[in-house]
């Protein structure tokens, strides 16, 4: 019933596997490890962003849009996912791509995610990095009206409170797999960036009186700003969903120790992190968002911070796909 009234369209295939790490555990010791299979949602190889956009897009339809306007890095999974979605009902996507990441070679400007935004028609615009995103968007959606079209600016990571919605849902279908399976969930890890997922879970759980706290591991911004940002969305989604003031600061927690030289930039930690779930699991993670997401949990267990009879579960968000804009750092791995 916490969502019910929300417009929503069917782009994610749900409820996704929820599946122990038994191998991993193994590997490094620790805690009951399980992996939350986001990567999974079926929508153009799959990831997080298809929950966001089952509300985002029906509202879209709902004000009579025919054109996504979003804005991303150049390896944007978010946008590779809009564009799928527009698609699947009709619509045309234009993406604002930031050049967030320095010292890129051809295969991440040309390869994995942004050849897939090709395939899907989505059309493209260049900005520097630390460009005005949203300004940027806002002028081509300017531009696209003057030549008719309806557009639909959907924020980066799709990341309001609309868009937040899907990982409500997900905060309560996990709840219920744990259920049914006999799980006590303590807490779920994920990479956190746009806030938009992170905030979603908060509210989502706290609406729901759920224990299960969120292990942010920030991808981008410093831990005081990652907080706030989804501290203050997180916030303003439990006022959309009618239950203003059930989330607490203190529920909101963000480890920025594994960003490295920044945003989409390798560090040692995640190539370790992600050949090695690669290699006892046959999972693969991605080298912006859910790989440095594993470093951070692998390190925080051999450190002793999570107890050893705790179930903790990890977010598996998706973006494989950006590997193949990767290939340079892992054929030396």
């Amino acid at each position: 019933m916490l969502l019910e009234r929300f417009p929503r369209v069917s782009l994610s295939h749900a409820p996704t596997p929820l599946e122990p790490l038994d191998r991993l555990r193994q590997a490094i010791g620790g805690p009951r490890l399980w992996i939350k299979r986001d990567d999974c949602t079926g929508l153009a190889q799959g990831g997080n962003k298809a929950r966001k956009l089952e509300f985002l897009v029906a509202d879209a339809i709902a004000k009579g849009s025919d054109l996504l306007i979003t804005p991303g890095a150049v390896q944007s999974n978010h946008v590779r996912m809009t564009a799928a979605a527009a698609a699947r009902f009709g619509m045309k996507c234009h993406a604002v791509l930031e050049r967030r990441v320095t010292e890129t070679d051809a295969d991440y400007e040309e390869n994995g995610n942004v050849l897939l935004d090709e395939v899907l028609g989505c059309t493209r615009s260049y900005v520097p990095g630390g460009s005005d995103v949203a300004a940027a968007c806002a002028a081509a959606a300017e531009e696209f009206k003057a030549k008719g079209a309806k557009p639909y600016v959907i924020p980066g990571g799709g990341s309001n409170p609309i868009g937040a919605l899907g990982y409500v849902a997900c905060a309560m279908e996990l709840m219920a797999q744990a259920s049914q399976i006999g799980v006590n969930v303590s807490r779920l890890v994920h990479g956190t960036g746009s806030s938009g997922t992170q905030a979603g879970l908060v509210a989502g759980f706290a609406a729901m009186r759920s224990p299960i706290s969120v292990y942010g591991v920030s991808v981008r911004h410093p831990r005081q700003k990652q907080e706030e940002m989804v501290f203050d969305l997180a916030c303003r989604t439990a006022d959309h969903l009618g239950h203003s003031g059930i989330v607490k600061r203190e529920q909101v927690f963000a480890d920025d120790g594994y960003v490295g030289p920044g945003y989409g930039q390798p560090t040692p930690g995640m190539v370790e992190a992600l050949t090695l779930v690669a290699r006892t699991e046959g999972i693969l993670l991605d080298p912006v968002y859910s790989g440095k997401a594993m470093a951070g949990m692998i390190d925080a267990i051999r450190k002793g911070k999570f107890a050893a009879d705790e179930d903790i579960v990890f977010l598996h968000t998706g973006g494989s796909t950006a590997l193949f804009g990767y290939k340079h750092v892992f054929l030396k791995a």
